[in-house]
């Protein structure tokens, strides 16, 4: 089934989402970054979620980031992980990454390496790529990631089958916002305040993350503990192993609105 979409650069407001919802859009993709004017906010992914809008992570900073290969989606993933916590995205949903430019063959493996970091450094998240469509098919060719949203800009007609949302039109001007429009099939990992997209992933079972992955959220969580903030139980979920995606994000919550009213978790 396909599904009817959009992204923009500009913040949405509850009227402008609604106006989507009537139009029958039902994702809009927005910018997961910390800062900025286009940035994601808690309270417009409410007033999203609230008309009945999926949203689409899309983690952007300059069109050519990935060049910067490894270290550059290590920094860019973390980034995006605080970015998304931050908000309550909840975790097994999706995080694109963009290569927003015309990637050559020859930059390629840097591409790849920079999705795969990113990849890396946004445990509970499902990873994705956007780019064009020697992107998309090189960079799910390498098991970089699990899920693609292509661009038909530098694609010269080629429409890849394995991407999950497609972006088919630029600059166009709907209900007084500039927007792209999009279109997506089956589990592209839109999400929403109450709801993720993706019913396919599980997130009560225990996350599977490397070693230096735990040890960055007990580094993160510890701080909390420390403070008097979070209880042990918590902490030994993350020295266990034994944390869920659903948890880690609860407690990101939970802290986030918690810390500075000193109630205990």
């Amino acid at each position: 089934m396909t599904v009817k979409g959009f992204d923009c650069a500009a913040p949405l407001t509850a009227d402008k989402a609604a106006a989507f919802y009537a139009d029958g859009y039902e994702f809009v993709a927005r910018y997961l970054v910390p800062a900025g004017w286009k940035r994601l906010t808690a309270e417009e992914a409410a007033a999203i979620s609230d008309a009945g809008l999926q949203i689409v992570s899309v983690f952007e900073t300059t069109t050519d980031r990935a060049l910067g290969g490894y270290e550059a989606g290590l920094a860019d993933g973390k980034t995006a992980l605080a970015a998304a916590l931050a908000i309550a995205q909840p975790g097994g949903s999706a995080i694109y990454f963009a290569v927003d430019f015309n990637a050559s063959s020859t930059q390629m493996e840097t591409v790849i390496s920079y999705i795969r970091a990113a990849g890396e450094a946004t445990p509970g998240y499902n990873t994705g790529v956007y780019g064009s469509y020697s992107v998309v098919e090189a960079v799910l060719a390498a098991g970089a990631c699990s899920s693609a949203w292509q661009t038909y800009a530098w694609s010269g007609r080629k429409r890849s089958p394995k991407a999950n949302i497609y972006q088919y039109q630029n600059d166009i001007t709907v209900n007084g916002i500039g927007v792209d429009l999009d279109e997506a099939y089956g589990a592209y990992g839109g999400w929403s305040m109450s709801k993720i997209e993706n019913q396919g992933v599980s997130n009560n079972m225990p996350m599977k993350l490397e070693d230096w992955q735990w040890d960055m959220i007990y580094e993160v969580l510890g701080k909390a503990y420390n403070d008097g903030k979070l209880m042990w139980g918590w902490m030994q979920k993350v020295v266990d192993k034994s944390m869920t995606a659903t948890e880690l994000t609860f407690l990101n919550t939970v802290l986030d609105g918690r810390i500075d009213r000193k109630i205990e978790v």
